[in-house]
This record gives C-alpha cells, structure tokens and sequence, in this order.
C-alpha cells in the first residue's frame, strides 16, 4: 500500500479557512464524523490537534450486523471506515477540522479510494448530525472549488449519520501504538509530518 500522492495545488498552510462557520449554540462537547480512507492515518491526523478530546474509529454508512472489520473489507457493506472526533468548540470548529480533512489528512478527489486503498468502505464522506454541520460542509465544498485548489474535482459525499459503530479494540490508536508498521510509516507519518510542518500552531501544547 503506497502513500497515494496528492492534487492539491497550493501549501496547505495556504489553505482556506471556512467562510461559513457558526460557533454552536452550546459550550458542551461536539461530535464530527469524517471518512477519509484508512481509519488508522486520519485518527493519528486528528489525535495531534488542539481542541480534539478524543478520536474513536469505527464505521458508518450500514448496518449494526456488518459493523466488524472483516466484512467492511469486503467493501459490499455500505460502511465505510470513519473517526469520531469529539472536539472542544471554544477551541477548534467543525470548519476548521474540515480544513484539516480536506488538507492533510486525505485526498477528496479519489472517488471510493486512496491510493492503493480500494472500494466504497475507503470513500470520502462527511456524515453530518444536523443541518449546520451540512451546511458548513456544503458550503465549504463549494469555497474549495470556487477557489481551485485542486486540479481535480472534489468528490466527498454528504452523508447523513444513521449510526456510528466503535471499531475493534485493536484499531484504536492503532498508529501510534505501531508506528514502525510499514503502512502507518508510508502512509500515515507522511501527513504527521505535514500536518506539524504547516499546522504547527494548530497542535496540542
């Protein structure tokens, strides 16, 4: 499994903010739900930035019988492989982890893939809880490509959140408890290393 390469056009550091990005009406921890290809490289993505609480990774799309890995795999399941992020919104915004998602942590123009990841289980998806969160992800879609920051169309789907299913034990901060795991060193320490190179004032103390 390569490191797939990127469309991006510009620095991520460059990249824009959301223009659309209400603060919620409530101080109380918020919940994102992101699918950007293997589980295992977005959490180690997400587990290093300011406001995070906590990266769960598990699956979304289908149902609660098919909600283990091996049959995700089969990519015929509707799931696909997803972070729950719970964030602290006085720190961070459902925007601004959508900068990250869209600049680091994976590339939206692959239709039902990364790189050499293959099938609908590694799609980029949003699934959103509430018409605000699919509002700032449509919204923002529509500012990325306005903007031409990619030589490709962008091809994340909105998906509304039916259910959110926890991975197996052993998914669980699979990167940094593996870090010499060749996947994790091809894949996953590449964004690492981009996200603190262009985002370093967006990490954790």
């Amino acid at each position: 499994m390569a490191l797939f390469g990127s469309s991006l056009k510009i620095k991520p550091s460059e990249f824009p903010v959301a223009e659309f990005d209400p603060t919620p009406e409530t101080s109380a921890p918020q919940l994102a739900i992101l699918a950007g290809g293997c589980f295992w490289c977005v959490e180690a993505v997400y587990q290093e930035l300011d406001g995070v609480n906590k990266v769960v990774n598990g699956y979304s799309g289908g149902s609660a019988e098919t909600a283990d890995y091996t049959a995700v795999c089969t990519g015929t399941t509707e799931h696909a492989e997803v972070v729950q992020i719970e964030y602290d919104p006085a720190k961070t915004s459902f925007g601004e982890l959508l900068r990250i998602f869209f600049s680091i942590a994976h590339d939206p123009t692959q239709l039902d893939r990364q790189g050499n990841d293959l099938g609908t289980q590694y799609r980029s998806a949003i699934f959103y809880q509430n018409d605000l969160q699919k509002a700032v992800a449509e919204r923002y879609i529509a500012q990325l490509d306005a903007a031409g920051v990619f030589s490709c169309p962008i091809v994340t789907r909105l998906e509304p959140l039916q259910d959110f299913f926890e991975a197996e034990a052993y998914h669980q901060n699979y990167a940094s408890q593996h870090p010499r795991q060749p996947y994790i060193a091809g894949v996953a320490l590449p964004k690492l290393a981009k996200l603190r190179e262009y985002f370093g004032d967006r990490l954790k103390p």
